[in-house]
Parts: C-alpha cells; structure tokens; sequence
C-alpha cells in the first residue's frame, strides 16, 4: 500500500462575526482529522461527519492502493479567526473536545453578553434624552439596519443595538476582562472533555501562529550603510506556540493564560473592546487562584524588546487584522524544517467567508467616494483587506522551484547511476552490503563526485561551509538572546574569522576537495547533509519508483521503516536543546571563546558515531530486500553526492524537507455550491450590518455554524479526493454521494443543538435531498 500524506497548513482570516461560520469549518477539518487518526489506528469508527470521511479513506486505499493520513500541523490565524486557530490547535495537540468552542459562540458571541456590565444599560429609562435620537436613527427612511439585515430579524437588531448605543460612549462597550473569562472558561470546558490521543503523530511538529498589533510600537534596530544603525517602530506582534505531539492526549499545547492572551488579544477589534493588556490576564489568573509559573519566559519570548526595556506592562494589543488578516507569511516561515516519514502532498487551505466584501455593485458605482469613506477606508479597511497575491505568488514561485529540482533529479539519474555503476564494478549490486562496506564505499563515492565535479566544486563547497556557519549561528542566536543582537549576522562573521585562524579558510581551504582541514570540518558538522541524503533516499522508495515486479509494496515499505529510523537519529540532533543544559551559558560567552561553542556542538551532535550506527541500520535492512530494490537503493545513496554537488547551490544552501510543490486550495461560500449556489450572500446571516450582523441573533450564529459545517464538509471531501492524483480519481458520482452522506450527517447531528430557527434544518435537508 502506497502511504501519503496530506499536510495542511491552514489560515484563518478576520471575519467578524462571520468567524462563527469559520468555527463551522474548522470543525469539520478537526473531524476528518478524527477520521484520519482511526483510519491508522485501531480505534473504532466515529460518528456523524467524521465516519463519512473515514469511507473515504477506506475507499481511496481499496480505490487506488493509497493509504492517506490527514494532518493539520500549520496553524494561523487573525482576529475572531485567530480565536478558532488557537482552538483547533489546542484540540489537535491535547486530543480533546472542540464542542465547547462551539457552545461559546453560539451562547456568548452575543452584543447582550459581551456588553461591560458597567456599560450596559439597565432600565429602558437610562439615557432616556438618546432615545429619539436612536429610535430616529434605526427607522429613519434606508437606514442601517433597513438597508442590511433581513425583515424577520430587524426588530431583535434594533433593540440590541439601541442598547447598545446607549450604553456608554467613548469607551469600548464591551468588557475586556468579561472576554477573557469567556475564552478560559471555553478552555477549561476543554480540559474537563475526555482526552483522546492527539490528532498528529507522536513527535509531529505544531505550528501556530496569531497576529496581534502592537498598538504603541516598539523600537527596532536596523541596519543600514549610512547611518549604521537607526531604530524604527514596529507594530505587527505574532504570538507563536510549537510543539511536538505527545503520545498521549490530554497535554495542553500551552498553559491556559498564554492561550487566552493569545485569543484575546487577536481579537481585540478596535472601538468594541478595550486593547489588551498583561494586567488583564494576571487578573484573569487571580480570580482563577491558577499558577502560571511560566509567566516570565512567555513574555520573554514574545516581547523580548519590551521587555528589555521595561515596558511589558505598558504594552496595548489590539486586533491582529488591523495589519494583518490573511497571516500567510508566519505559515509559510514553518514549512522548512518539517519531518517527512512518507510522501508528503503539501497543501495551503485558506477560509475566507467573504471573498469579495465590496461586491459587484459598489465598484460599478460612478460616484467618487465621499469625504468620510475616503477617510474610515484609507486608516482600516484598505490595509487589511489587501489580497493575499504576493504571498501565493511566493508559494507558486517556490513550487516552480522545486518541481524544477526534482526534474533536474530525474533527468541526472541515469547519468549518476551510471557513474557509480563504473565507480564500483556491477558485483558491488550482487554482494551483501557491511557497515564496513557502506562507510568505505559512501566516502569513495564523495571524494569521486568532488574530484568530477571541477570547478563547480568550490562553489558547491562554499554553499556548505556557509551553511554550516549559518546553522551554528542559528543556534547561538537562539539559545542565548541576552546577547541582544538584532540577527545572528555578528556571530557568523566572528565564526568565519575564527575558522580562518585556525586554518579552516573559506575563500582557500575550500579549493582543494582533498583539504584534510575541510573533510575533517565537514565530517565533524555537515548534519543537513546526511538529512539531505537519507530524504532522497526516502524520495526514490516512495515517489521516484519504477514498476518492478520483483519488489512488493511491502519491500518498500520496509525500506521506508528503515530510512526513517535512521534519518531521526540525525533530526533529532537538529534542534538547540540537542546540544544539552550548558550550550547557553557557552552561546552566552560567544565571542570571548567560539571554539568551545563548535566543539561542543560537535561532542553533542556526535555525528561520525551516529553514522556507524546509520550503517547498520540500512546494511540491515538491504541484506533483508530484493535484489532489485537493493541497487535502486544503493545507486541512490552512493550516487548522492553527484546530486548534491548539482541541486544544492540552486537550493541556496537551504535544507529543503518537503521537496514536493505546494498547493492552495480555498474554502469559501464563493466555492461551494453543492446544496445551494450565490455564494455568502445566499447563505450566510453574519454579512448583514456590516459583518457584525450575527453578533445580534442568535437564529443568525445558528445559521452561519451550519453553512461553515456544510461547507467544510464539501471542500474536505475535495480535498482529500484530490490528493490521489488523477491516475486514481474518484468519479464524480461517488463523490456526490459521500457529499450528500456527510451532510446529511451534519443535519443530523445538529438537529437537537440549533433551534432558534426550527425550520433551518428541514429547509436545509429538502435542498439537499
């Protein structure tokens, strides 16, 4: 059976209260990978949804001998948007329920609920001198609430809004403190759920991301030509968590009050609710009688500057999308460096509820804009609402890229394979590969793929030493940021200098591939090098293959075994806190003794005593397997070095681990037509008064959660069809039918839940059946 996976990397943007119909989305998301996570277990078949889409796969391994693994391991996310984010993440590492999500914003996303009580007013009578004024300004001839929102519902809205219109003026009208004890106490609802095993693979890496803005701005070095250094106020503030999954559920992705800092303040919408401050969520703990023990290093990595200068506690957050609202650049920053174990089919999933919120017939309108829309246009809604092309543009450049390299690969193969063939006699194929064998056998090849590659040879070996440098000066940078260096350039240009001294030139050390100085260098440090062999191994067995009978899927599939066992010994070296509890009083001191920072990486990488153990492993696993695949094997492991010497310096020196093109797919109203077609405004409530209109009915929530379901449904179903390729596709007629099952399980599900409108579901189910 062909593994895959299918790894999505997903945005979530600013909507309003339309991030009640992108809650609807990511639920269906967190459900398939429910289905994902029985699919490879032994787990019993889920319910509703979830249980659709685990046929599905089930269909697509019988289908087309492919047996898929859903992950969502990429994270991002902007205003109500960053608030699903740090949810869904939350639920894919802990392993726990997203239901209480749902609850809070069908209950709570409500003007009524999140007024400041101190804000609310309390009889009919308060502000009684406004009332002509607001009952003027709701029925006045195209008023507001005429001009948007539905007939049935205009009498709710009117009566929330004037309250709050009168409720307090020149202060937000909702309460900080009252936002932040809702998130907690969606977050403790998480954690009394049942913990079920996390939703990516033990040690798989989460990323997430949610923007926030820095309402004050804090000062950042740059460096220039003339003057060398100047400071400029920066605003955008990305709060981050990463981790690797656990092997059991019940682990929280952060402690709570970081994850509340984090919700809260993405989405601390300018006007509604008051900025974001540190003394908010101390508060938050206080009333909680919490520990947050971990208080210090959170602020420390998120505002090293602010702290420095002692301003956390002046620091004001507001809402992420006011610079931000499609967070594409912080996703695109974690696809390096991500652990492959099978193919691997990239994908960016973006939701956006409203892909066109000007519509067709402003933009044919002939009449200039007036004074104030010029005004209110160019401070908020232009800036946030600026397309994503240079970020997909970046993506689709990067994919070319790297669909570029893997058919330079290909067409070198026959070449290299050749030459190696040459290098070593047609029997090397025949006899059974030693760890002895191997070593001896690996370094013939590399000296061989030096000595042919002429010239090109020092431009090769300068992208490596170079990357080497950059990599120890990552580290450094890393684990010891008292150093207060704006980049880690300072640090490499003392290790080049360094190196120099003691012999290690990289403009003439590196001219001569038999430089005893620079093998024992690259012996000693060249990590990525070893990661980059074993992925292309891995690639040839998984992706690069040739029908052969002789070979199983089976063989292979032990092959993978095999490669990726021993490709974590070398990724697990990969990371600072590899290098053991002393590296960052070493990284500290730098500059007064770089060589023990290089010695010490390479006591504790350790990586001439890992390859013997490399050896094994595979001469092991190439004893056990078919002669053919044996020197498909050994032709790709032994011809590397000849690859290497080509792609690396067009790969800019970057360890690239998904090697395949990235492709974005996008849900959204606009896409989704099997039960209903026009797009948002045929479907979803919360367009209404400007986007804010399902913050004012809750028949609205209801509606928009549904759609988001529904459409979630639909696209997932897409997307995991498509990840096949179209040698296995899915007819379209089965798709249909998988389509219709998993609404139909929706509505189901839901019937009992949603009843503000007791006619949404039956209206529903008849379009759909």
């Amino acid at each position: 059976m062909r593994q895959k996976e299918l790894r999505i990397a997903l945005v979530c943007y600013g909507g309003i209260s339309l991030a009640v119909y992108m809650h609807g989305v990511t639920k269906e998301i967190w459900k398939a990978m429910q289905a994902s996570r029985a699919h490879w277990s032994d787990e019993p078949d889920p319910p509703g949804s979830a249980g659709v889409y685990l046929r599905l796969l089930r269909r697509l391994e019988y289908g087309s001998n492919v047996r898929l693994r859903l992950l969502t391991d990429i994270v991002a996310g902007a205003s109500a948007g960053g608030i699903n984010s740090v949810f869904l993440a939350q639920a894919i590492h802990s392993g726990r329920s997203l239901e209480p999500l749902t609850e809070l914003w069908l209950e709570c996303a409500d003007v009524d609920i999140l007024l400041d009580p101190e804000a609310r007013p309390w009889s009919r009578a308060a502000k009684f001198w406004a009332t002509p004024l607001v009952t003027y300004l709701l029925h006045r001839p195209g008023n507001v609430v005429s001009a948007s929102v539905a007939p049935e519902t205009r009498a709710e809205v009117r009566e929330k809004l004037s309250r709050l219109i009168r409720s307090r003026w020149f202060e937000p009208p909702f309460s900080g403190i009252g936002f932040s004890r809702l998130l907690c106490r969606a977050f403790m609802a998480m954690e009394n759920s049942e913990a079920q095993r996390p939703l990516l693979p033990e040690r798989h890496r989460l990323d997430l991301f949610v923007t926030a803005t820095d309402f004050k701005g804090h000062l950042e070095a740059l460096h220039l030509h003339s003057p060398q250094l100047v400071l400029e106020s920066e605003h955008r503030l990305t709060v981050d968590f990463h981790a690797a999954a656990p092997a059991e559920g019940g682990n929280s992705l952060a402690p709570i009050p970081e994850l509340v800092f984090a919700a809260r303040s993405t989405a601390s919408f300018p006007g509604a609710f008051p900025p974001l401050q540190v003394s908010e969520i101390d508060r938050l703990v206080s009333e909680k009688e919490a520990d947050w023990t971990e208080r210090a290093a959170f602020l420390k990595r998120i505002m090293p500057e602010h702290l420095r200068r002692g301003e956390i506690d002046s620091v004001s957050l507001i809402d992420g999308s006011v610079l931000v609202n499609a967070p594409f650049s912080d996703a695109m920053s974690a696809l390096r460096d991500r652990p492959a174990t099978r193919e691997v089919d990239r994908r960016f999933v973006y939701i956006d509820p409203t892909p066109d919120p000007v519509g067709p017939k402003a933009r044919k309108d002939t009449r200039a804009p007036g004074f104030f829309s010029v005004i209110l246009g160019s401070l908020s809604s232009i800036p946030r609402e600026q397309p994503i092309r240079d970020n997909l543009e970046a993506l689709e450049r990067d994919s070319r890229e790297k669909g570029a390299l893997r058919s330079i690969v290909r067409a070198l193969r026959p070449e290299i394979e050749e030459t190696v063939e040459k290098l070593f006699g047609h029997t090397l194929f025949l006899d059974r590969p030693t760890p002895k064998r191997l070593a001896a056998w690996r370094t013939k090849a590399q000296q061989a793929a030096l000595e042919q590659a002429g010239f090109a040879y020092h431009g090769y070996a300068q992208v490596k030493f170079s990357s080497i440098v950059t990599m120890m000066g990552r580290m450094v940078m890393e684990a010891a940021p008292e150093l207060g260096l704006p980049n880690a350039a300072p640090i490499r240009e003392r290790l080049f200098a360094h190196l120099e001294s003691i012999g290690i030139d990289r403009m003439e050390g590196l001219r001569d591939s038999k430089s005893p100085a620079m093998i024992s260098f690259f012996r000693t440090h060249d990590l990525a090098f070893r990661i980059r062999r074993l992925r292309l191994l891995a690639r040839r067995v998984t992706q690069e293959w040739e029908n052969d009978e002789s070979v199983t899927e089976q063989d292979r599939d032990d092959a993978r075994t095999a490669i990726y066992g021993a490709l974590s010994l070398y990724v697990d070296r990969e990371p600072v806190g590899a290098l053991g509890e002393q590296f960052p009083d070493l990284a500290r001191a730098f500059f007064e003794d770089p060589q023990k920072v290089i010695d010490t990486i390479a006591q504790e990488h350790r990586l001439m005593e890992i390859d013997v153990q490399v050896d094994s492993i595979l001469a092991e696993a190439m004893a056990a397997m078919p002669t053919a695949l044996r020197r498909r094997m050994l032709l790709a492991y032994l011809g590397f070095p000849f690859y290497d010497t080509v792609t690396l310096p067009l790969l800019r020196g970057e360890g690239l681990t998904e090697f395949d093109p990235v492709l974005v797919d996008r849900i959204s109203p606009e896409d989704c037509n099997a039960i209903r077609s026009g797009g948002a405004s045929e479907m979803l409530r919360g367009t209404e008064f400007y986007n804010f209109g399902a913050f004012f009915s809750r028949a609205y929530r209801e509606n928009d959660y549904l759609w988001g379901r529904l459409h979630g449904a639909e696209r997932m179903i897409d997307l995991i069809a498509s990840a096949v390729g179209p040698e296995h596709s899915v007819p379209e007629r089965d798709l249909r039918q998988f389509r219709r099952e998993a609404f139909l399980a929706i509505l189901e599900e839901e019937r009992d839940r949603l009843g503000a409108d007791p006619g949404l579901i039956d209206r529903i189910l008849a379009e759909v059946t």
